[in-house]
C-alpha cells in the first residue's frame, strides 16, 4: 500500500483527547485538580457567609448589612476567576522570563507599604496599599513571585547547588545569594509586621531549593539555623512571645491572650462528628474574632463537624499531591523550571493551609494567615487563583508535549 494510503487509514485525533494510551485517553487538563479547587471555593463561599453574618449585622462599618462580606467575597472570586483565565493563557516560558522582574516589583511594593502616607495601617499592622475600593496586600503577591523567582534561581544556579561541587563554591555561588535576598525580604515583612507571611515565603524559597537538589550538608545546616532564627524573632518581640506562650495553655488566660484560641477549641468541641448544622454556630456570634478569615476552619468544625474538616483536609491534600505529580511530569519532559514552579505552588498552598489549621486547633501560635481558597480576603484569594492557573498551565503544556504537540 502506498505510504499516503496507509496514513489516510489512521484515525484522526480529537482536539480534546489524544490517542489511546495504555487503554485510556488523555484529557487536556487535570479535572480532579480543578474540581478540588472549585469545591474548596464553594465551601469557602458558603462558610464565609455563615461565619460573617453576625459580625456584619453588628458593625456600623458594614452598614449593618448581613450580606456585606459575602458579596465582597463573591466579587473577589469573580476577579480571581478573570485573573486566572488571563494567567492560564501565559506560556510558562514567559513566566520564567519575567520572574526576576516580578520579584523586584514585589519587593518594591513591600517597601512602598512601609512609607508613611502610602501604606495603610489596620490593627497596628502596615500591610496594605489602598487602591480606592479595595486594598492590595503585597505580601500575598510576593508568595507567587517567590515561587517563580526561586524556581528560576534554582534552574540557573543548578550547577552550584549539588553536592558534586566543592562545599565552598556551593555555599558562596549557590546558596548565599538567595539567602541574602530572602533575608532582606523577610526584614521588610517583619517591619510591617507580618510574621506569618515571612515564615511562608521563606519556607517556599528554601523548599524549592531542596526540591532543586540543594547540597545535603547545607540543608542540614539550614534545618538547624532556621528554628533558631525563628525563636530569636519570637523572643525579641514581646507580643510574639506572648502569643507563643498563650497557645501552649490558652485556658490559663482564657479572657486575655488565650481568648481567640480558647473559643476556637470550643467550636471544635461543639462540632463533634457531624456538626451542629449549617448556620447554627454559636461561636461566630461575636465570640470568636476573625471567624470569617483566620478562624474559618473553626466555624466549619462547629457547623459541619469532623466530617466537614476531614473533607477540607482531603481536598487540600489532593491539590498538593497533584501539584507534585504535575511537577514530576514536567521533569520527564526536562522542563525543570515548570517542575519546580508546580511543586513550589504545592509547598505554598500546603504549608499555609497546614499553618492555618494548626493555629485553629492550637498546635501553633496564632498567626494572621488565611486558609487558601476559602477564607475571606481579596489579594490572597485572587493570587491563589492565579497560582492554580499557572499550575494548570504547566499540566496542560506537559500533556501537549506528551501528544507530540507544541506547548
Amino acid at each position: 500500500m502506498p505510504r499516503d494510503g496507509f496514513l489516510a487509514t489512521l484515525p484522526r485525533l480529537s482536539p480534546l483527547r489524544a490517542a489511546p494510551r495504555e487503554g485510556r485517553t488523555m484529557l487536556v487538563y487535570d479535572p480532579t485538580l480543578a474540581w478540588s479547587a472549585g469545591l474548596l471555593l464553594a465551601i469557602g463561599l458558603v462558610m464565609v457567609y455563615s461565619a460573617s453574618i453576625a459580625t456584619a449585622e453588628a458593625s456600623a462599618y458594614t452598614g449593618y448589612r448581613p450580606w456585606y462580606f459575602v458579596v465582597r467575597h463573591a466579587i473577589f472570586v469573580a476577579a480571581g476567576v478573570a485573573a486566572a483565565l488571563v494567567a492560564f493563557q501565559v506560556p510558562i516560558k514567559v513566566w520564567r522570563a519575567f520572574a526576576p522582574y516580578l520579584f523586584i516589583a514585589g519587593a518594591a511594593l513591600l517597601v512602598a507599604v512601609l512609607i508613611p502616607g502610602i501604606g495603610r495601617s489596620i490593627n497596628g499592622s502596615r500591610r496594605w496599599l489602598s487602591l480606592g475600593l479595595v486594598n492590595l496586600q503585597p505580601s500575598e503577591l510576593m508568595k507567587l513571585f517567590v515561587v517563580l523567582y526561586a524556581s528560576s534561581y534554582a534552574v540557573r544556579r543548578a550547577a552550584f547547588l549539588h553536592a558534586e561541587q566543592p562545599l565552598k563554591q556551593t555555599l558562596v555561588r549557590g546558596f548565599l545569594p538567595l539567602l541574602t535576598i530572602m533575608t532582606l525580604i523577610g526584614a521588610l515583612l517583619l517591619h510591617e509586621p507580618d510574621f506569618g507571611a515571612c515564615v511562608v515565603i521563606v519556607a517556599i524559597a528554601f523548599g524549592i531549593l531542596f526540591l532543586g537538589g540543594l547540597d545535603w550538608r547545607l540543608l542540614t545546616g539550614l534545618s538547624v539555623l532556621l528554628p533558631i532564627a525563628l525563636w530569636v524573632m519570637i523572643a525579641v518581640a514581646p507580643y510574639r512571645l506572648q502569643r507563643f506562650a498563650g497557645f501552649l495553655d490558652p485556658w490559663a488566660d482564657a479572657y486575655g491572650k488565650g481568648y481567640q484560641l480558647s473559643h476556637s477549641l470550643i467550636a471544635f468541641g461543639r462540632g463533634e462528628w457531624l456538626g451542629v448544622g449549617l448556620g447554627a454556630s454559636i461561636e461566630k456570634l461575636l465570640y470568636l474574632p476573625e471567624a470569617h478569615t483566620d478562624f474559618l476552619l473553626a466555624v466549619i468544625a462547629e457547623e459541619l463537624g469532623f466530617a466537614g474538616v476531614a473533607l477540607v483536609i482531603a481536598l487540600f491534600v489532593w491539590i498538593v499531591a497533584r501539584a507534585f505529580t504535575i511537577g514530576r511530569q514536567a521533569t520527564l519532559h526536562e522542563r525543570h523550571f515548570a517542575a519546580l514552579a508546580a511543586q513550589g505552588i504545592g509547598v505554598w498552598i500546603g504549608f499555609q493551609a497546614l499553618i492555618n489549621m494548626g493555629v485553629n486547633v492550637g498546635l501553633l501560635p496564632t498567626k494572621g494567615l488565611t486558609l487558601p481558597l476559602m477564607s475571606y480576603g481579596g489579594s490572597g484569594l485572587v493570587v491563589n487563583f492565579i497560582a492554580l492557573a499557572v499550575l494548570l498551565r504547566i499540566d496542560w503544556e506537559s500533556r501537549q508535549l506528551a501528544r507530540g504537540l507544541p506547548a
